[in-house]
């Protein structure tokens, strides 16, 4: 079974992220992606994602051939009473006949199979704790991230592996093998293909049939379906009448993160936790791809009524079963799938912590934890892009290098902007005045055009200090433009402005000649203009600005390295 997901309707919610427990989603930007070797096949992305972005495949194209040769044996679930319904299970098996396969059966087999192996594995009371193995999605999640527990899987194939390998006994190694049902994984590579119940409605399609046009008895002698040992999923019937809920030899659990509670228990404190019955779901009857959860119960009362009363005898043709292997081995992999301690930490840090000193850990991500994110982020699945912390990182730092000029450290002309229209409303409101310093560096090109531009950036590095050394912390210093600079100074009238003016000018003079400039060659002219109250508001009051920018020109005409003043 393949998981997709559409380009189309998916918007990034990071839904799926979120539910995946085998961190399996890679977040590109705004393109979310599966990572077919790492996804168990567990299906909760698929109820999880609001827009049905994700899709779950089988190889259709492989089964519609098989089928189309004549040749196919088809292990059909039972869960397609449900699917298929209100079409009857003898409707639905007479519809797999007309579309061409050869032999129908209905899983039983491989149930009974696995169920006789488990309690052979019961029957011999010394192996301590073992972990139901017929669900694939338990083994991959154990073998991908809890490798510890892998000695402790029970041994035995899925019923669907242990039903192909029996099926090719009985009719020939040769017959090719396909599974429709709801868990395409469980045959492996004992089968040739396996597809969906919905492939499986599409197959038909394709073939003309019409499964609710076939009659409604089956129309062929029926393979088994009763059951003599196994329930469904191929746990064995006295197993699970003998042992209460209560048993210490016997544990239901359902849900994946009952396997780290296993995995501290079994290789961290010793416990011997008995036989541990664990299904990431209800059963395949709560599988996503049979529709919501609230309906568990409506589909269990659906494949009730379908289930035939039990064999009395055992259902399974003994000297097929002797040369059947239905036991498994699991081998343990080297866990390649950690990323470098190093690199997780530089994502970390990346991150940072929140302003109590610790990780933020707020999920918004689609991870439990920023570690789980930055491991995910190490190993290429998702970017910062997909960390709401950091994005308002980085949106603060944007704003603060928006705000300050990257070469003097002063205020840029924005921040000037916003804080000359709350000094003007702010002396409207309160009838104080201020005043606007506009410093100009005199011979600026010709320190470029003579000394280099390396020179120049010091120039205006050191200009920029000269403008700040001399006004408060409640004052304002900008860079206005390549070389010009504006001091806002509050609290203040023009003639307290002009000293202001006089000090910075005289500084950058001397600031010119400790540089090693020649003697007037690094000189400002400056300004004034004072913004006072009572002047009336409206279009008609001169710009503060504006009028400092004039009074600066008059300064230039003065010879420069002047101080000139003016009024708004």
């Amino acid at each position: 079974m393949d998981f997709r997901i559409d380009p189309g309707l998916c918007v990034a919610c990071m839904a799926c992220v979120r539910v995946c427990p085998a961190d399996a989603v890679a977040v590109e930007g705004t393109q979310i992606r599966i990572v077919d070797e790492t996804c168990t096949r567990c299906g909760l992305c698929l109820p999880a994602c609001p827009h049905d972005a994700i899709k779950a495949s089988g190889d259709v194209a492989r089964a519609s051939e098989l089928a189309l040769s004549g040749r196919a044996a088809l292990i059909l679930s039972v869960e397609c009473a449900v699917f298929f319904y209100p079409a009857t299970p003898e409707q639905v098996v007479n519809a797999c006949y007309a579309a061409g396969f050869r032999i129908v059966h209905r899983g039983v087999l491989g149930d009974e199979l696995v169920a006789k192996e488990y309690l052979s594995l019961w029957a011999d009371e010394g192996w301590g704790s073992m972990i139901r193995s017929t669900c694939p999605v338990i083994v991959e999640t154990v073998r991908t991230q809890y490798p510890e527990l892998i000695p402790y899987l029970a041994p035995i194939a899925t019923p669907i592996a242990a039903e192909a390998r029996y099926l090719k006994g009985l009719h020939g190694a040769d017959t090719p093998i396909v599974y429709a049902g709801v868990c395409l994984t469980e045959g492996g590579r004992d089968v040739d293909a396996a597809i969906t119940f919905e492939e499986l409605a599409d197959l038909f399609r394709d073939r003309g049939v019409k499964v609710e046009a076939q009659a409604p008895y089956f129309t062929r002698v029926p393979e088994e379906r009763r059951r003599h040992l196994s329930t469904a999923g191929g746990l064995p019937l006295e197993l699970l009448m003998e042992e209460t809920h209560a048993s210490r030899r016997f544990r239901k659990l359902r849900g994946l993160g009952g396997l780290e509670a296993i995995a501290r228990a079994v290789a961290v404190d010793r416990i011997d936790v008995g036989f541990v019955d664990i299904l990431p779901c209800e059963g395949c009857l709560d599988h996503p791809l049979l529709g919501p959860s609230n309906e568990l119960f409506r589909r269990r009362e659906i494949v009730g009524a379908t289930e035939p009363v039990r064999a009395r005898a055992p259902v399974v043709e003994e000297t097929v079963a002797r040369g059947v292997r239905v036991g498994e081995a699991f081998p343990i992999l080297r866990n390649g799938h950690r990323p470098p301690a190093e690199a997780v930490e530089a994502v970390l840090e990346e991150i940072g912590l929140a302003p109590n000193g610790r990780p933020w850990d707020c999920g918004a991500c689609g991870y439990g934890t920023c570690r789980a994110f930055a491991e995910s982020a190490a190993l290429g699945r998702t970017t910062l892009k997909s960390c709401p912390p950091y994005l308002d990182k980085v949106g603060r730092q944007a704003q603060l290098q928006a705000a300050v000029d990257g070469l003097t450290g002063l205020a840029t002309y924005r921040v000037l902007r916003d804080r000359l229209a709350s000094e003007v409303a702010r002396s409207d409101r309160t009838h104080d005045s201020f005043a606007v310093l506009f410093v100009d560096l005199d011979n600026f090109k010709q320190v470029n055009d003579r000394f280099g531009h390396e020179a120049g950036n010091d120039v205006l590095k050191s200009t920029a200090r000269e403008c700040s050394a001399h006004i408060r912390t409640t004052d304002l210093a900008a860079r206005y433009g390549g070389d010009e600079f504006v001091l806002v100074v509050v609290h203040t009238g023009v003639e307290g402005a002009r000293v202001v003016a006089d000090k910075v000018r005289t500084g950058v003079e001397v600031m010119g000649r400790d540089l090693g400039y020649p003697e007037g060659l690094v000189t400002v002219s400056i300004g004034v203009a004072e913004l006072a109250p009572g002047r009336g508001g409206g279009p008609e009051r001169e710009d503060v600005l504006v009028a400092a920018d004039r009074a600066l020109y008059r300064a230039k005409a003065m010879g420069r390295n002047q101080v000139a003043t003016g009024a708004a």
